[in-house]
């Protein structure tokens, strides 16, 4: 699966664009893993690698993650990361509710 399309990238905005937002900055698209519980929401890109946005883990956090990253982890069955097809763009404050 392609995690970023060309849609997707012309949508995200660059990175520290949304600081001034704070819990209001829209995440634009969703990241996952199907044989865990890790989700990772993009608000921000710099065109690269480095996105900044809220992980769900172990907790949830405001922080950067690496799409490289992104490609390289798997799942504890070994499946890779995922992109929500079906994701609509929502704040970091409903997503932190």
């Amino acid at each position: 699966m392609v995690l970023l399309t060309k849609e997707i990238l012309k949508k995200l905005p660059p990175l520290y664009s949304q600081e001034e937002k704070g819990l209001d900055a829209i995440a634009i698209v969703k990241f996952f893993t199907p044989d865990s519980g890790w989700t990772w929401y993009a608000t921000e890109f710099d065109g690269e690698d480095t996105f900044f946005g809220l992980v769900e883990g172990i907790e949830k956090e405001l922080g950067y993650f690496r799409l490289s990253e992104l490609k390289s982890i798997r799942g504890t069955l070994g499946l890779p990361i995922e992109r929500d097809l079906y994701f609509k763009p929502k704040t970091l404050k409903e997503l932190m509710n």
